[in-house]
């Protein structure tokens, strides 16, 4: 720390994406809408999924959790946001900061683990068919859900410790739309070094380890369906996958860019708008894309609406 009087900081103020009131408004509108999708979409797949004898599989159990856990993303990070887009100055206790970044972190690792699982479950589908009600069973299922909730609370821990390490006593204006740790980082007043690696080995560890097994996973899954001689069971086996590695490639690719590429090497500005598609826009694409490309949750919806209408 520098010499010299210093004031600790109380409150931070979120800068948010703008200060121009005309995209201040077009943005509340926007950005209120994707978070309503988010939140209808989610919770329709998690009902429908309960509802729906033909979905009580592991796949769909897996799936209800991802939907729980998008839910839980952006209701971290997007509020707060939608609600900077209506004041000129919006502040947020340290306290209030620490359990906004850890929440976000709780929900983003543990949508790591749950695709990781769910690309499990398809190799198993895929490759051991057999076995497939040994292998996915509701205590593994059970033992899979707890590691995926554990390790987000476990790599949580090591953001806020890093959070709680820092000595805050000069600027307080965050250059970001939330608390997240890098701008954070860069207002502290203390040695940074450590607080900016550790958290960057957790998540990358936990995003290598977890992107490992859905590699290794797909390997395997594709060598099964190459062997497959019927082009419709090929066809049926892929179009299982694809909707889960859309999910993997829009999650990754943007969680990778913003927490374990150096973030010298792309502007804040950059860093502003991968990070809202990431926490904003994938969380409300999610149920999209498994409900649009999936053919078994299409005809439990089908079959839902059928019963509900009936019953009137």
């Amino acid at each position: 720390m520098k010499p010299g009087n210093h004031t600790m900081v109380t409150e931070f103020i979120i800068l948010g994406l703008t200060e121009d009131p005309t995209l201040c408004c077009i943005f509340f509108v926007l950005f209120l809408g994707v978070y309503l999708t988010t939140v209808l979409g989610n919770a329709s797949i998690i009902m429908l999924i309960r509802r729906s004898p033909q979905l009580h599989t592991p796949m769909y159990l897996f799936l209800s959790h991802l939907a729980f856990v998008d839910i839980g993303y952006s209701s971290s990070v997007t509020p707060v946001m939608i609600v900077n887009f209506l004041r000129e100055r919006t502040a947020i206790p340290v306290a209030g900061c620490i359990v906004q970044l850890g929440s976000d972190v709780v929900f983003g690792t543990a949508e790591c683990f749950l695709l990781a699982a769910m690309a499990y479950d398809r190799y198993v589908a895929i490759c051991s068919p057999l076995r497939y009600s040994t292998l996915m069973s509701s205590r593994v299922c059970f033992i899979l859900l707890v590691i995926s909730y554990a390790g987000g609370c476990v790599n949580s821990s090591s953001f806020t410790s890093c959070l709680l390490s820092l000595t805050f006593c000069g600027p307080n204006k965050i250059n970001h739309f939330f608390c997240d740790l890098p701008p954070l980082v860069e207002l502290s007043c203390t040695h940074v070094y450590i607080a900016d690696m550790s958290p960057a080995i957790s998540a990358g560890s936990i995003i290598v380890i977890t992107l490992f097994i859905i590699i290794i996973s797909y390997v395997y899954i594709l060598r099964s369906i190459l062997r497959m001689r019927s082009t419709e069971g090929r066809h049926k086996a892929f179009s299982t996958c694809t909707s889960h590695l859309t999910a993997v490639t829009l999650f990754y690719g943007t969680v990778t860019f913003v927490y374990v590429i150096p973030k010298s090497s792309h502007s804040p500005d950059q860093i502003k708008v991968v990070s809202v598609f990431h926490t904003v826009v994938i969380p409300m694409l999610n149920p999209l894309t498994y409900s649009l490309r999936n053919k078994e949750v299409k005809e439990a919806m089908r079959k839902l609406m059928a019963r509900t209408h009936s019953s009137y």
